[in-house]
Formats: C-alpha cells, structure tokens, sequence
C-alpha cells in the first residue's frame, strides 16, 4: 500500500532509511543497506499534470530504494513503475492541490544517475565525475543515456523540437533556457555555483554548509521551508561503511546533521518517528485532507520550541546554536575516524543515531 493506490508486492525488499513527510507513505530522500541514495525533487514543464491518484515521485523513493541494490537498478525500478501505474495525486497535506512531474537524484558507491520526468515521459543521464546537482526545474541536456521509447516523437507530435537540431530534454520539455541555466539565478544554478566551488574537495562538512544556505534559496524560509536535510559519505571501498546524516528537523541552519550507519538489529528511531493514526488517518479518508492531526514527532517538537527561544532570547539562543554545532562537529569526527580506519564498534553503532538523538533533546 502506497500513499494513494496498492501496487504488486516485490518478492524481497532492502533495510531503508527514510526522511520523509510525516502524512504519506513514500520518502523525500532515504538510503538503503546497500548503500543507495535517492532524493527527488518537484519539476513543472509544458505537459499538464493529471490529477489522477497514481504513485507519489516520493512514493517512487522509497520503492526505488527499497528494490534496488545498485543505483542503476534504482532507476529501472522507478522507471518500470512509471510506466506501469503512473506518477500523480495531491503532493500536500491540504484539500488544496498541489501536484507537479518528479525529478530524481540516485547514487550509490560507484555511480550517480539523474533521472528527470515529463508524465509517464523519462531522461536519464548517467553522472560521469565532476559535481551534479538537482532542483526544482529539468536539467537533462543533450547528455541523454537512457530514455522513453516515444520521448523524442511526442516532442516532436507536440511542436517542441523539430527534428533537426540535436535534441534537448529540458528545452524541449520544459521553458528553460537550457544555454543560460548555469548563470542564471535560481536554486540549481546557485546549488551548481556553490558545489563547483569545492569541486574535487567536498567533504560531508562542506556539503552540510551548503544546504545550510540561505541565500541560494537551498535552504528555504517562508511558507515552503525546508523540513529535513541529508548528507552521505559512500566510499568506493566496499568494507568501509556508508555513513547518512539526516537533520530529521527544519531549518538546517539551526539543526544537528545525525550519524547513522546500518548495522542489523537496529531499533526504531522513535523519537523521530511521527504518530501514526491507521485507518482514521484523514489521509486514507475520502474525501481526503478533511482534517489535520499533530504529526510532530518529539525531536521535532523541541526543536521548534528551541528555534522559539533563539529567536527571542539572543544570549541563550546563540549558546544553544554553540552546543548544537559543537555536537555536530565532535559526531563528524567520529565518523571520519571510521572511514578512514576502517574500525566499527557494531555494539554502539546500532545507537548511533538514537544516541545522538538523546544528545541533542538534552542540548534544547
């Protein structure tokens, strides 16, 4: 069972961790054991959306994550469910529509794939080196390594590429400029600017100050905000250890990035886990969204109340923003020291997160 609609059970399915809203089934952004990441993000282009309740492009997070043991195989999964039963339905908790096509990031230790959608219409462009990054618009260019059978004749049957000139995705199927997109301002091309600036020296530090920022517009305030955050190290090396920071909590400027490594017998992450309300859920409800239970999970309630607090009171707040941060700081060294000595102590990993979890209540 999906957010909206039951789909065919697969004969197996992998360890996930998920960052996801807290009202449906399917995930922002999440890895699994086998060290597979997936984010997705919402693009709008020249193809209407329906309206028709079909998989979430978060729905297809998670399945791509949970089927999949390599990212390539991610791809062919989301793909292969596209085709078959559609991406669609309200992306909002609200009975007012919001629905847009999905655009998806997925790697794993050795390869990077981005995966951009039109309707059931799909590019696919395998990352070669270098920095790539998505955002809320197409970015597949010329570089095209897999596609939809029809991608190119629907363009054409709509009047959007005329056959001749090389063919390009987010020209074709969207309104941007693609020969400016690099230059001007907007999310992906600040989100390009800011990792091109640390090309070829990117660690998890750099790439957590990244998504911390504000002026980009990464890091969003107002009435969309941004509501959790992720960072992965996947190291080539097989024996080492993927590591997955997840915030869990909004504004990642004021958050703790939180170590987690998947070892067996973890216990659920309750206190960043959100309530559940099973059959009574006004989600499942039809008409849907006719009311909106509290879904804070507990961390999340005390972070708000502490963004309250260093929002008023300066002295206290800075000092807490200190403690987060020096939190934060001694947990990335930890890790570091893993992925470079290779030691894991499976008996503390298995709290890892928890742990850190307990650590940053106690600090709010």
């Amino acid at each position: 069972q999906c957010t909206y609609i039951r789909i065919e059970q697969a004969e197996r399915t992998h360890a996930v961790v998920l960052s996801r809203p807290s009202w449906l089934w399917g995930a922002e952004m999440g890895a699994n054991e086998h060290g597979v990441c997936i984010g997705n993000e919402a693009v709008w282009g020249r193809d209407e959306i329906g309206d028709d309740e079909a998989l979430l492009g978060m729905d297809l997070v998670r399945l791509g994550l949970e089927r999949a043991d390599t990212a390539e195989k991610a791809l062919t999964v989301i793909i292969d469910l596209l085709e078959k039963y559609g991406q669609g339905g309200n992306c909002m908790e609200s009975q007012m529509v919001f629905t847009y096509h999905n655009s998806f990031l997925i790697a794993d230790r050795k390869e990077a794939w981005v995966l951009e959608t039109s309707g059931k219409y799909w590019a696919a462009e395998k990352v070669e080196g270098g920095v790539r990054n998505i955002s809320n618009q197409l970015s597949i260019t010329t570089k095209i390594d897999r596609e939809h059978p029809e991608l190119k004749e629907y363009a054409k049957s709509k009047g959007w590429w005329d056959g001749k000139k090389e063919f390009d995705f987010a020209a074709a199927y969207s309104y941007v400029n693609t020969a400016r997109m690099t230059t001007s301002r907007g999310r992906y091309c600040e989100g390009y600017k800011l990792l091109n600036k640390h090309k070829g020296s990117i660690t998890s530090e750099i790439m957590m100050e990244i998504l911390r920022d504000k002026e980009s517009g990464i890091n969003m305030e107002g009435g969309f905000m941004t509501t959790g955050s992720m960072v992965s190290a996947l190291p080539q090396d097989p024996n080492l250890p993927c590591v997955h920071f997840f915030t869990g909590t909004p504004d990642p400027a004021r958050s703790v990035f939180k170590p987690f490594i998947f070892v067996p017998n973890i216990t659920q992450l309750l206190k960043t886990r959100s309530p559940t309300f099973g059959h009574d859920d006004p989600v499942k409800k039809k008409p849907r969204f006719q009311n909106k239970p509290d879904r804070r999970h507990e961390l999340y309630k005390k972070h708000e109340s502490a963004a309250v607090l260093m929002e008023t009171i300066e002295g206290k707040g800075k000092e807490m923003l200190k403690e987060i941060q020096k939190l934060e700081k001694q947990k990335i060294s930890e890790m570091e020291s893993i992925l470079q000595n290779g030691c894991l102590d499976i008996n503390q990993v298995v709290n890892l997160f928890s742990q850190c979890v307990e650590e940053e209540l106690k600090i709010y």
